[in-house]
């Protein structure tokens, strides 16, 4: 299974879908807004978002649809990073509810050589999510500084802190 890119690895255009789907459950969305001390009623009280939205039911926190989907995104783009630069943009463009299964796909949209360290290079991602019906949910755009062949053929090779199996 592959997980990450180097920067030769990375073409501009290319897109990946982002295998497998991950149904949102309301323990999923609850777990979330508890660890992130999100009250907010319309993703927890279920009374509240059935008689004072437009949605009439729960919102899943859009916090955790993009953290889905970046979770997503790693084996196929940021497995091989030595960071995440930065998020550029971040849209939140139809809400999800539970029971909705999340898919994602990233498309390359730029790249370039580090200016500082030629080991290394910066990928410029766009990554949307969308539900099991097509309808997109969220979009975002990072970028990743990723380590080109060198650099991991410099420090081990793929799993350079991979212990090896010692049978007795």
């Amino acid at each position: 299974m592959q997980f990450g890119r180097t920067y030769e690895e990375f073409e501009v255009g290319a897109t990946y879908k982002h295998w497998p789907g991950k149904t949102v459950t309301e323990y999923d969305d609850h777990l979330f807004c508890l660890l992130t001390m999100n009250h907010h009623p319309l993703h927890m009280d279920t009374n509240y978002a059935e008689k004072t939205t437009d949605f009439g039911r729960n919102v899943v926190v859009g916090n955790y649809v993009y953290s889905l989907l970046l979770g997503m995104s790693v084996p196929d783009v940021s497995g091989k990073a030595i960071a995440n630069l930065e998020i550029e943009s971040l849209k939140h463009v139809a809400p999800t509810f539970h029971g909705d299964t999340i898919y994602g796909q990233t498309t390359v949209l730029d790249k370039w050589p580090s200016k500082s360290k030629n080991d290394r290079g910066i990928v410029h991602v766009e990554t949307k999510g969308y539900k099991q019906d097509g309808t997109l949910v969220c979009v975002f755009r990072r970028k990743v500084m990723v380590p080109t062949e060198t650099y991991i053929k410099e420090r081990g090779g793929e799993q350079p802190g991979r212990p090896e199996l010692q049978e007795r």
